[in-house]
């Protein structure tokens, strides 16, 4: 009696996509540590640009020079790691261009985890890196007396990110399919809210603050953890409503099937 193949899951799938782009790269090892490296000091600027203005001014809306690092690293990490793991999503225009999607919906495999799969920057970790060592620096002038809660509370802050910056890269994604091309509007909300995510989202006004929490919640993984963190609030429900912010994926996975129901091939 002849034993069907075990079918792989999709988690050991995803992995196995992650080890064949980590080993592709460590075939050009300098080439991919003076990346990391590049990485590393690229996004200092944002950072050099920061500590001037707090030498000129003390505070802003009564925030702190620390308050801001810890808003700059957080929302560094987030997007560093959405683009570690989404950058599929991110090059997905020319799959579409080329076709290529066509053999990506005749496996029998989610489209979703083969895109995802097709790119891995782990390059990026030289901005995590960077965001880690302002967060420690940061998170210690601050005064922060952390307990299980505020570590719990940055963890799910961080991971909640990335999935609403991924999120945010699957909509770029499923917008290829009506339109051929990315929509460069689009990096607004991916490396623009790395820019104005580096301060607290109310130093915006109350409209940003509420589009930021209700529309594309930012807020969400970022200012009310914040709020708990540095103690100006002692709400439970503001270190675990960065949770909420994964039914920011419902409608993003909703537009990338409506767009692949209506995919016509674009290659030849």
């Amino acid at each position: 009696m002849n034993k069907q193949p075990r079918k792989t899951s999709a988690v050991r799938l995803y992995l196995h996509y992650i080890s064949v782009q980590i080993r592709c790269m460590m075939q050009y090892k300098k080439s991919f540590l003076m990346t990391t490296l590049g990485q590393f000091l690229a996004s200092f600027n944002a950072f050099v640009g920061i500590y001037f203005l707090f030498r000129r001014f003390h505070s802003i809306a009564g925030y702190r020079y620390s308050d801001v690092l810890f808003c700059y690293s957080l929302v560094l990490m987030e997007f560093s790691l959405a683009e570690c793991a989404a950058r599929g999503f991110d090059r997905f225009s020319g799959l579409v261009r080329k076709g290529e999607f066509d053999r990506i919906m005749t496996r029998p495999r989610n489209e979703i985890l083969q895109v995802l799969g097709s790119s891995f920057e782990l390059t990026r970790i030289g901005r995590m890196m960077q965001a880690v060592i302002v967060f420690i620096y940061g998170t210690s002038q601050a005064g922060i007396h952390w307990n299980v809660w505020k570590g719990l509370c940055v963890l799910i802050t961080v991971l909640c990110g990335a999935s609403v910056f991924c999120g945010i890269f699957l909509i770029n994604a499923a917008l290829c399919f009506f339109t051929l091309e990315g929509l460069e509007v689009i990096n607004i909300f991916t490396d623009g809210a790395r820019e104005y995510g580096q301060y607290p989202v109310d130093v915006y006004g109350k409209r940003m603050l509420r589009f930021c929490t209700f529309v594309i919640p930012y807020s969400l993984v970022q200012y009310y953890p914040l709020q708990y963190i540095t103690g100006r609030s002692d709400s439970l429900l503001y270190a675990f409503l960065p949770l909420a912010s994964l039914l920011f994926l419902l409608p993003c996975v909703a537009l990338w099937r409506f767009g692949v129901r209506r995919y016509q091939s674009a290659g030849s």
